[in-house]
């Protein structure tokens, strides 16, 4: 199960947008935000390279899942895979650590591997998009939604390592959530 998460970390550190950049002529990590994620690569090539980026970094966290699977791995240690998939992306050891911001790739696990959670995120973030007019504050939504209905169907001893994903990805969006916060709430 090592290897497995070993592998999971690796499958993590391919970069799509790294990929998208260097077929557009693009080094992503000089330009906008610096992110290898889908959002700055949409920003800064176009909506194809952002749905590109998506679909392969989301695809990163289905095919561990799958593997996962496949392999009859315990639902735990698939979360634990998960995890690392995340944490591949955000800290890709072969681009000292400046990597995406992680969406995608836990959209992909999510999907695969816990849908109701996926489905209660989905729906949050558009719930509450009409109010917040921000991905990234709806964001904030989505996972509160996830960690409480994690509680109510008391599958946090499963998914525990998804929730410390969680906690990761906000922190590497702080700078984000701030800016979203004060161009909606705070008036000048």
């Amino acid at each position: 199960m090592l290897l497995y998460f070993l592998l999971s970390y690796l499958i993590g550190t391919l970069m799509t947008a790294w990929l998208v950049g260097k077929w557009k002529g693009v080094d992503l990590r000089k330009e906008r935000s610096g992110n290898l994620g889908a959002r700055n690569a949409g920003a800064v090539i176009g909506k194809s390279a952002f749905l590109l980026t998506f679909l392969g970094d989301a695809g990163k966290g289905a095919l561990v899942v799958f593997a996962g699977f496949h392999f009859n791995f315990p639902l735990w240690a698939v979360a634990v895979a998960g995890f690392f998939t995340v944490l591949g992306h955000l800290f890709p050891f072969w681009l000292r650590g400046s990597g995406g911001k992680g969406i995608a790739v836990f959209i992909g696990v999510t999907f695969f591997l816990t849908p109701e959670l996926f489905l209660a995120m989905f729906v949050m973030f558009i719930a509450f998009y009409p109010f917040f007019k921000s991905a990234t504050l709806c964001m904030l939504s989505a996972f509160t939604a996830f960690i409480v209905l994690a509680a109510v169907l008391q599958v946090i001893p499963i998914v525990w390592p998804l929730i410390l994903a969680i906690i990761i990805i906000v922190y590497k969006h702080r700078y984000d959530i701030e800016e979203s916060y004060a161009k909606r709430f705070v008036k000048s």
